[in-house]
């Protein structure tokens, strides 16, 4: 009974720490971004941290809503309307914070390729540092 009571608060602190992480290195992604990219700038780590929020934020929330708005185009273009729902979100970021910026939509386009590509190592390096544990 005690053991069973222990393993959900490891769960639990792993995942804390995991989200943590994940804001951490994808604020850390768009100060690479910016280096990498000229159409995007962001001025400082703290700009980094609030931009990594809200991207964030617009993925939870607005996407899955963009998404099913825009179904019969993104069906339509075999799913590469997706693209421009991510560069739209990117884009949409910038008009709420003043250290970060993107050059223009073609800019945002390209800014969160570049930036979904560093999530995905992003997150195949979180799954090995914090593996899932259902037993």
């Amino acid at each position: 009974m005690i053991a069973f009571g222990r393993k959900p608060q490891r769960m639990l602190c792993s995942w804390r720490m995991k989200l943590l992480f994940k804001w951490l290195l994808s604020a850390t992604a768009l100060l690479a971004l910016s280096e990498l990219y000229s159409g995007v700038r962001v001025t400082g780590f703290e700009s980094a941290l609030l931009a990594a929020l809200i991207i964030g934020l617009f993925n939870i929330f607005l996407r899955p809503v963009m998404i099913v708005l825009t179904l019969p185009v993104t069906l339509l273009t075999l799913g590469l309307f997706l693209f421009v729902i991510n560069g739209l979100l990117f884009w949409a970021a910038t008009a709420l914070l003043s250290g970060f910026q993107v050059a223009g939509f073609s800019a945002a386009m390209w800014g969160s390729l570049i930036y979904s590509l560093l999530g995905l190592v992003i997150d195949s390096a979180l799954e090995r540092l914090f593996p899932n544990q259902r037993r």
